[in-house]
């Protein structure tokens, strides 16, 4: 056990002693830390000197307090869902992806016109203040209960080239793949970045997360044949419940011409 040396701020003693125990597995990743009691006894503090020890170790990102059962230690697991962002195309012409079908929608998805911003607009290679169809979905995975945030921003020029597209823009990706094809006459293909933030507060609480989680930010941009984005997409869930893979294949190079 390690000792508490007076003075000092006691809180932050306590605070690196629960976090030695932790590192160390004396606290086990996903057990119950011990009682207040128990940690002032342990440690021979008050109980707001505890209280703000785990404060802190809470916003460290440390351990987990979950509302009626106590402070938890983080777990360390794997993420508990693996999101594959690959696409496929079908003999019949539709676009598939492997986690298409597994996700459900929270609520009903909602649109709205909007405008592109600095972040967007450099995405879509477009203007700040260009208008957009947007779509939000909020989506759950049913076997882990993951949620995710997904969104769609689709520029005005390119849905007004497709009349069914402009009349109804909230379709899921797969079908507007399709629209962009058949009826828009490009040859798709797709670029995507993907980025670690902490989460804006109302994302914190939409996604459910616990303090100090960061999310994944993923945005794909769906290309035309003349290379211009028509179809930005972003995805944002918990980097504690979610991983994503890719399948990455080499790209045939062009001979390069011997010199004479």
């Amino acid at each position: 056990m390690t000792e508490i040396q007076r003075p000092g701020a006691l809180y932050q003693q306590v605070a690196a002693a629960i976090r030695e125990a932790i590192l160390s597995g004396e606290f086990a990743p996903d057990s119950p830390l011990p009682s207040e009691s128990q940690l002032i006894a342990r440690y021979g503090v008050s109980r707001p000197t505890v209280r703000n020890a785990i404060a802190a170790l809470r916003a460290e990102g440390l351990i987990d307090v979950r509302h009626g059962k106590g402070s938890f230690v983080r777990s360390d697991g794997q993420p508990a869902l693996t999101i594959e962002r690959r696409i496929s195309r079908t003999s019949d012409d539709r676009f598939t992806m492997p986690n298409g079908d597994a996700w459900e929608e929270t609520e009903e998805p909602t649109t709205y016109r909007t405008r592109t911003t600095k972040a967007t607009g450099r995405l879509l290679q477009l203007a700040e203040e260009e208008a957009l169809f947007g779509c939000d979905r909020l989506l759950h995975d049913p076997g882990t209960g993951t949620r995710a945030m997904h969104r769609t921003l689709i520029p005005f020029e390119v849905a007004e080239a497709i009349p069914p597209l402009g009349k109804e823009p909230c379709q899921q990706p797969a079908e507007i793949y399709r629209l962009l094809t058949q009826d828009g006459g490009h040859a798709l293909w797709w670029s995507e970045t993907v980025r670690a933030r902490m989460p804006l507060p109302d994302e914190r609480a939409t996604l459910q997360l616990p303090d100090a989680t960061p999310i994944l930010h993923l945005s794909r941009i769906a290309h035309g044949t003349d290379d211009r984005p028509l179809l930005l997409e972003e995805l944002r869930v918990g980097a504690d419940r979610a991983e994503v893979a890719y399948r990455i294949t080499a790209d045939r190079q062009p001979a390069r011409r011997r010199k004479a």
